[in-house]
């Protein structure tokens, strides 16, 4: 069964979405505060982990690091009622996958969770499709259309981390730490050269495009 770790310190909300989620057939584990989900990360592991960001004892932010510390992988959700671009920033700098902002409605939370689960199968399956494009991780190889894409490495790389997880900002910078040296000459101009780069080679791909948001970085949209 998936476990999803609900951290909200509003009772009410945090038993309103476990729920929720316990009604579509997850294994919701409430917890009050950052502190609690991080024990209960620690002891069971979690598919998914839905925060608040504002609680006591641990934020929403410090549960992030602490968890993208011991996993990289496992999806995290912040509901919030946070919805300036310092706090996403920030937000996505410590490891958030996704924002749904207070009030919300619970139809579009759980839309957001089963989305999050959907990518995160398909970062462990090391296969990717959007539309007509095939992408396998493993074997480093893109084909739309049943013909070969010729992709470098690093463009390859960029791509398939955009389209792993769909309607997720990644700034320049976390594009930049991850996919270049520390000590090279990359810029952030570098990042929008590469994104140009894969937009005029998937032009013809029909089922994703890469958006550009503003001040922070991009994006993938599947269509």
């Amino acid at each position: 069964m998936v476990r999803i770790i609900v951290a909200e310190d509003d009772k009410d909300l945090c038993r309103l979405v476990s729920k929720a989620l316990e009604a579509c057939g997850y294994l919701a584990v409430p917890c009050a505060d950052g502190a609690q989900a991080l024990v209960a990360f620690e002891e069971g592991g979690a598919d998914l982990i839905v925060t608040d960001i504002m609680m006591p004892v641990m934020d929403g932010f410090a549960l992030a690091e602490r968890v993208r510390q011991a996993d990289g992988n496992v999806p995290i959700l912040f509901m919030t009622a946070l919805d300036d671009k310092p706090a996403k920033l920030r937000g996505f700098s410590v490891g958030a996958d996704d924002y749904v902002v207070k009030p919300f409605d619970t139809d579009i939370l759980l839309a957001r969770v089963a989305a999050l689960l959907r990518r995160a199968n398909i970062e462990r399956s090391r296969t990717l499709t959007a539309g007509d494009l095939v992408m396998n991780k493993d074997e480093h190889t893109a084909y739309v259309g049943g013909k070969e894409l010729s992709l470098t490495v690093r463009e390859f790389d960029l791509l398939y981390k955009l389209l792993s997880f769909p309607r997720r900002t990644f700034t320049r910078a976390q594009l930049m730490n991850e996919f270049w040296d520390y000590d090279s000459s990359a810029t952030s101009r570098t990042v929008d050269v590469y994104m140009s780069k894969l937009r005029e080679k998937t032009s013809a791909c029909t089922g994703f495009e890469i958006v550009t948001v503003h001040g922070l970085g991009y994006k993938a949209f599947l269509k």
